[in-house]
Parts: structure tokens; sequence; C-alpha cells
């Protein structure tokens, strides 16, 4: 069973972008930025990914300085190389390209000790969709609880 723990979640992404697609990926760190992403000190609120060179990348992670470090510490918001296999980045590279569709980072946890991210393939929101998505929210809330208080 492998142990998750959570260190930073996306929910503005969730409200913002429909989500298309999710896959999880792995980061290539620094010795600095995984100790810094144990203790809980990373946001990925502002970030997304992009392709280059057959690879993609994360940019506008802010993985805070470690403490601990020395005159190796690494950048906090430096790009950092996402660990896919290359049908994955093929499929998805191809699908930003000719759908110009975007790919945001959902959450940043440790699985196993390992840092993963979760990136969802997202198409954006307008105004009136995310409108439209808080109404059906409500909907779905009110039905629930009306569910609930009718069982009584």
């Amino acid at each position: 069973m492998a142990q998750i723990k959570q260190v930073a979640a996306n929910r503005k992404a969730l409200h913002d972008y429909e989500i298309m697609d999710r896959v999880e990926a792995g980061i290539a760190l620094t010795g600095t930025e995984i100790k810094s992403i144990r203790a809980g000190k990373a946001n990925i609120a502002e970030a997304h990914a992009r392709p280059l060179d057959g690879e993609l990348w994360l940019y506008g992670a802010h993985i805070a300085v470690y403490d601990a470090g020395s005159y190796q510490n690494h950048e906090p918001t430096r790009p950092r190389r996402l660990l896919l296999h290359k049908a994955q980045i093929r499929e998805w590279t191809r699908a930003i390209t000719e759908r110009g569709l975007t790919v945001v980072p959902l959450s940043l946890y440790l699985k196993d000790g390992k840092a993963k991210v979760e990136l969802g393939l997202a198409r954006g929101r307008k105004q009136w969709d995310k409108r439209q998505a808080i109404a059906k929210r409500e909907a779905e809330r009110d039905m629930q609880r009306a569910l609930r208080h009718g069982a009584r």
C-alpha cells in the first residue's frame, strides 16, 4: 500500500479550467528541493507545464529555499523537468499544440517518499462557464440535502 502525503493543491485550477485528462508524473529535483517539499514548503497555484525539446517542463512552481541548505541551495521558481513516458509526452504535446489545451498541476504530493505531481490536461473556462459550474454544484448540494432530510 502506497503512503501518500499531500503537500500542495491547486484548488483554483478546478475552478478556472475544465479538466479533460489526468496523469501522475515524477519531478526531477535537487537534494534541497525534496527536503523543502518534505517540510511542506511548496506552492503550485501559479504553475503550469509546457513541452520543450521532447520533454515536459513545470514552470512557476515555488519550492521554498531549504533553511539548512548551504551555498548549494536551489532557486525557488526554476523550471523542473517532469518525468513521464515518451508516449505520454507525445500525446499531451499533440493535444497542447493542436487543440490549444493547457497543462496545469492539480496537486503535489509525496508517494513512498518520492515527489509526484498530478497534472491535468485542461481547457480554460469562460466567466459564464464558471458561474454555470457553481450553479450546478449548488443544485447537486441542494438535492443531496433534500434527500438526507427526506429520509428522516
